[in-house]
């Protein structure tokens, strides 16, 4: 098998870690890794298939001979560096939200949309994490029973921010139970130890937040389907890893509740743990280990003719990052793209 120099833009933050970690798990075809960062970060050493390799510092020369670039490292350093990448011959596959809306740009979770890779310009747009998860559970419903309205409440694991947004939810944590006070919110708004934000992101001029719109727009696009309807609130709530979503999904066709679960069940990246009886139904600490999305508690929504309530967990970092890049990547290769 051909192997391919990888960089991975971002080396040393949560979402690159992760990054490094699906590359080895997923045997990817690395015939040179090549880890990037900002100047304080160069000269680290990282692990990657028990070997040593030292973090190189990013700039305009770092792309030479590479074949595939995962970025992650804010969309600021996506727009500046991006570019140069594709102009040195590798393909971008961009975590940021910097690329995802723009129409001649794909963007793409695998087991849904991954026809369109075959349109790429040089750059592939990874989606929102409370995105991708969702996305994969509409799709095999969408096909089936066309989707026209849904209502998803997020429930997003301090992670999605960052390493000093989980920090900060562990020093507060343990500053409450050691009875030493609360240290003043830094990363959020109000104090997230004990407590729900119902605030991610920036508010838009539409009382919207940023990342409430981002789930609107990028459903739509991964979708391929402006038809469907879509509305957000984004909560983020005091959990270390993986996000949460309760869907309540409106479709034309008549369903039997049995049928949804059986076409979910089959679709690829999903798993059902859906035992009411037995107490069985997913929760944040379950995907902690996986790729997959977990789908529970699917029943028929009561309050209108034809609708489905369900609840959803995955893991952020892999399956809304990671993961889900990695899989661009192997999808490439799958279709001689790369």
């Amino acid at each position: 098998m051909k192997k391919y120099t990888v960089a991975v833009v971002g080396a040393t933050g949560v979402v690159g870690t992760e990054m490094i970690k699906v590359l080895e798990e997923f045997k990817f075809p690395v015939s040179k890794l090549i880890p990037l960062a900002s100047e304080k970060s160069a000269g680290k050493v990282i692990e990657y298939m028990n070997k040593n390799v030292y973090v190189e510092k990013l700039d305009k020369n770092s792309f030479k001979d590479v074949d595939i670039a995962l970025f992650s490292a804010g969309a600021a350093i996506s727009k500046q560096y991006a570019p140069i990448a594709v102009k040195a011959g590798a393909i971008v596959i961009d975590n940021t939200s910097f690329f995802r809306m723009d129409k001649d740009i794909p963007l793409v979770v695998p087991e849904v949309n991954a026809h369109v890779l075959k349109d790429h310009k040089g750059i592939i747009a990874n989606p929102n994490c409370s995105t991708a998860q969702l996305v994969l559970a509409l799709k095999p419903i969408h096909d089936a029973y066309k989707i026209k309205r849904v209502v998803v409440s997020t429930y997003q694991a301090t992670s999605g921010a960052g390493k000093e947004a989980m920090d900060e939810l562990a020093k507060q944590t343990i500053g409450i139970l050691n009875g030493k006070g609360v240290i003043d919110p830094k990363k959020f708004t109000k104090q997230i130890a004990f407590n729900l934000i119902p605030h991610i992101d920036v508010f838009m001029e539409n009382d919207y937040t940023k990342e409430e719109m981002k789930m609107t727009n990028e459903t739509k696009k991964i979708m391929g389907d402006d038809s469907i309807e879509l509305v957000a609130t984004c909560v983020r709530v005091p959990v270390f890893i993986g996000h949460s979503e309760v869907v309540n999904i409106d479709v034309e066709k008549k369903f039997k509740i049995e049928d949804v679960k059986k076409i979910l069940s089959e679709f690829p990246g999903l798993k059902i743990v859906d035992d009411p009886k037995k107490n069985e139904y997913p929760t944040p600490i379950d995907c902690v280990d996986t790729n997959d999305t977990l789908v529970g508690r699917i029943r028929r929504d009561i309050s209108i003719e034809n609708g489905i309530t369900m609840f959803i967990v995955s893991n952020n970092l892999r399956k809304g990052a990671a993961s889900n890049a990695v899989q661009i990547a192997l999808e490439l290769i799958n279709q001689k793209l790369v």
